[in-house]
Order: C-alpha cells, then structure tokens, then sequence
C-alpha cells in the first residue's frame, strides 16, 4: 500500500487538546494500527507508531512556541522527533523563518508532509539520524524522547554540544525516566490531557526546560 494511502486510511484528521491551532492525522488506538503498520511493512517488530499521537511533551511544546513566538520567530528551527510533526508546525505558524523536521521513521515523513498540507504549511522533512551533526540550528526542539536510556545516553550529550555553541535547546518532558536532572532549566509548565491508552492516566503534568551546556 502507498504509504500516503495508509496514514490516511488509519487515521482522522483531529485538533490536540492543547493546541487547537493546528490539525492533525491522529489514530484513536494504538494496537490495530501498530498491527496493520507490521502487516502494511510485512515485518515484525517495527517501531510503535509515535507519528500517529499528540504525545504530552509535543503538545507542551508546541503550545509554548505558539504562546512565545519569539522563540522562534526568523529563526532556522530543527525539531527533533518530529513524530506527527505538531512541534514543527506548530513553530513554522510562529514564524520561524526555516523549519526542518525530522524522524528516522519513514512513515512519520509521510505523516508529518499530509499533516503540513492539512494545514497549509511549508517545512523541510528527513528521515535521516541527526545526532552528531549540526547545520547551525538556532533553535533546536525536543518534545517528549527521553523514554528510553539509549535513546537519552546519544540525544542529551549532542543536545548540550549544540547548546555549548549557542542554540537555543528546549527539551519537554512528560515524567520520562531518562529525562536530565542537572543542567536544565524549567521555562514553562503545562497540564496535558492523554490517551489512557497510551499513558497510564488521563493528564501528565509536563515541563519544557531549556538545556545548558555540558
């Protein structure tokens, strides 16, 4: 099946809680399209599908850029985990001069570029690995990837690399295991309305931090 296709098919066009602005594709139930994802790639044990939920530290995230556009505004923004891409359209409405969006998932490309035309945005889409690169980025954005130690062990020493040489790191954060405890600073704190399918309750108190340097 054509991958635009699939996202299509699987999910609906619906507005996150906190962020109303925006439109997405979003799935209602994880399983059924984690399974029909398996079946459509015809391999096991692929990646959940992270690109078809407004996880809690996007939409915080998100909701912030809105609220403080000058966190962005005529800025070349990189949003890290794109996922549905919520974050990085959520800072091309506020003006970011240049957003790039990326997920190694190839099928979250797919999401985010149907996602971008439901709402007539213009970003730049990879699905290549960015850790340990740096194209002079003035604001980097992570929504909610601190869940796992490896994933946080290679993401948070080239987040703080990137803060050393001066861009602007801003990491939310759900309640992750993994998440930074020294070297952040709090900037904001939302109340985020989840999927109890997805989380174990129906709200996760969330912070976006900025990153220091190492």
């Amino acid at each position: 099946m054509d991958p635009i296709a699939f996202v299509r098919h699987q999910t609906a066009p619906a507005s996150p809680p906190l962020v109303p602005e925006l439109v997405l594709h979003l799935a209602t139930e994880v399983t059924p399209l984690w399974q029909a994802t398996e079946a459509m790639l015809e391999q096991a044990g692929v990646p959940p599908p992270y690109w078809a939920f407004a996880w809690a530290g996007g939409q915080a995230l998100a909701r912030l850029v809105l609220d403080r556009p000058s966190l962005v505004a005529g800025r070349h923004v990189l949003d890290v985990g794109s996922g549905s891409g919520l974050v990085a359209l959520a800072a091309v409405r506020a003006g970011a001069a240049a957003v790039t969006a990326v997920d190694i998932d190839p099928l979250a490309a797919t999401a985010i570029r149907l996602n971008a035309d439901l709402n007539r945005l213009d970003l730049t889409i990879r699905s290549d690995d960015p850790i340990g690169t740096d194209e002079g980025w003035a604001t980097v954005l992570v929504g909610d990837l601190c869940y796992e130690r490896s994933v946080a062990d290679r993401l948070v020493p080239w987040l703080r690399s990137l803060a050393a040489r001066g861009a602007d790191v801003l990491l939310a954060d759900p309640g992750r295991a993994y998440v930074p405890r020294a070297g952040v600073q709090e900037i904001a704190r939302y109340t985020v309305p989840v999927d109890r399918e997805l989380e174990d309750r129906n709200v996760r108190e969330t912070v976006v931090y900025r990153l220091a340097p190492a």
